[in-house]
């Protein structure tokens, strides 16, 4: 692809979106931007790149931009779906996404990690093991910084790639030195429609690889073990069940081979999904040549990452902990299973099409003793709870104060956990600002509050409508936002409200 020679449309102007204009424009490319939403941030993002030479299309403009333009760059937020894209694609134009760009261009070796849980973890261990080891190993991808800046590093560093599903929709040239796929399970069905599509991404990771390259694979993921057979590269499995020729645990230690690496109990952060992090490290840190005692050293140092089963502070003798990170029900099922005790979960924000049944139905085993059920999804998550049995419930609409209900139920002693097993685009830019802002709310306490100031919060707030196809029925206790489904007669008025949806 000769950049200058091309007309570009970036949509988006996301993180990614933003890194991929700049490093077309820097290479004399012709580039135009737009992005469907609009706001402040947006607008800045704008101006900065029509200083540096892009071109405002404008919304009239779009019907025909497919004529105009050569290349769409779509932003992971974007769907491959989006109108625009289909018009690209009927004309027989390119739709790439900046993973795809950084793919074509990129001078260092990549070690590519995708998978539906673990991946920001995994990226994260991995870059501290190889700089440890005396790699210069630079994290990127969906982790925050685009893959795209890297483009320029030197051939004896190497790229640490975290890749989601919405990346692996428009990426086709990516051939990592080593590919990692953690494990599958039901996530972002809204977008990719049903679980063979959603698979089918993830196993893109693997389609270019050839016999010099190496795959790291989930073994107790039958999914995850069956990709062996879709690649040509050399395979490494890792398992937290079986002993294996690759990375294993077996009697409280990770071992590669028959070399015992580390005991657990020396992991900072726990967890049996952490050991298998740990696993897919380790085996892909030998494969890359680290010494042992780096692989150690490093493992023992790591801390975690932020809005991962972190803990934010302690307030009153409750114990608050910020899993924003955790939007799919099989991560907030992990984190739910390292609470050592009893628990007010904070469940909710912008339905991902799942089937919330199974954590309903997990719930009765485990620490969790009251869930308070937020934002745009709280309906369908109620009605889960509902089916499974699990009445220990009160539901909000707003996330400031379903974090002070919670935070007025948790007793002294108990932990108030926020994994809300579910996006945070009904409220927020990211779960990063959603587990920012539980952060504030949290550290609020200190100043401590009371209940007539929160009952006031809930006048301030916008008065409460029914979304289209829900009931007009509103209680009184509705119409402030929250209503406890541990009493008999709040029960039935969920049930009533849930029937006349």
């Amino acid at each position: 692809m000769y950049l200058s020679n091309q007309i570009f449309l970036v949509l988006g102007l996301s993180r990614s979106g933003r890194a991929a204009a700049e490093f077309l424009l820097a290479r004399n490319a012709t580039v135009f931007i737009y992005d469907d939403l609009t706001g402040e941030r947006v607008e800045q993002i704008a101006e900065l790149l029509e200083k540096r030479g892009a071109k405002r299309m404008k919304k009239e403009d779009l019907a025909t931009v497919h004529e105009r333009c050569d290349v769409l760059v779509l932003s992971p937020g974007i769907p491959i779906d989006h109108p625009l894209a289909i018009a690209f694609k009927r004309g027989k134009k390119a739709v790439v996404g900046e993973t795809e760009l950084a793919a074509r261009y990129m001078r260092c070796p990549v070690v590519a990690i995708t998978g539906t849980n673990g991946k920001t973890t995994t990226v994260s261990m991995l870059t501290d093991v190889l700089n440890k080891g005396g790699i210069l190993a630079n994290s990127c991808g969906n982790i925050g910084t685009p893959m795209i800046d890297f483009c320029e590093t030197e051939k004896n560093s190497i790229a640490v790639a975290e890749i989601s599903s919405f990346q692996l929709e428009t990426l086709n040239s990516l051939c990592p030195h080593v590919a990692i796929v953690l494990n599958i399970s039901e996530d972002h069905l809204n977008r990719h429609y049903n679980m063979e599509n959603y698979i089918f991404l993830k196993a893109k990771l693997l389609r270019n690889s050839s016999e010099a390259e190496f795959a790291v694979l989930n073994y107790d993921d039958s999914i995850v073990r069956g990709f062996a057979e879709k690649t040509k590269a050399k395979i490494v499995f890792f398992s937290v069940r079986e002993r294996i020729n690759g990375a294993f645990y077996e009697n409280g230690d990770l071992y590669f081979g028959r070399e015992k690496i580390i005991s657990k109990d020396d992991l900072p952060i726990g967890g049996l999904h952490n050991v298998q992090n740990a696993l897919a490290v380790i085996a892909a840190a030998k494969i890359l040549g680290i010494k042992t005692a780096d692989i150690v050293a490093a493992l023992t140092e790591f801390k975690g990452v932020k809005h991962r089963i972190e803990k934010v502070d302690e307030v009153d003798g409750v114990t608050y902990i910020d899993d924003s990170k955790g939007t799919n029900v099989d991560a907030t099922l992990k984190a739910i299973g390292c609470m050592k005790t009893e628990t007010i979960l904070l469940l909710g924000g912008k339905n991902k099409g799942y089937n919330y049944n199974p954590l309903f139905s997990a719930l009765s085993k485990t620490k969790i003793v009251h869930a308070v059920l937020y934002g745009e999804n709280r309906f369908s998550l109620l009605k889960s709870a509902r089916e499974c049995g699990f009445d220990k419930i009160t539901v909000c609409e707003g996330f400031e104060f379903a974090v002070r209900v919670a935070a007025l139920k948790a007793e002294n002693g108990q932990t108030v956990l926020l994994s809300p097993a579910s996006a945070s685009f009904d409220e927020f830019a990211s779960y990063e600002e959603r587990g920012d802002k539980f952060v504030e709310i949290v550290r609020s306490f200190k100043g401590a509050y009371t209940l007539e100031e929160t009952n006031k919060s809930t006048e301030d707030d916008a008065e409460y409508e029914p979304n289209e196809g829900e009931s007009e029925y509103v209680d009184e206790q509705i119409a402030n936002r929250v209503f406890d489904t541990s009493t008999a007669e709040n029960r039935v008025l969920a049930s009533g409200y849930e029937e006349n949806e």
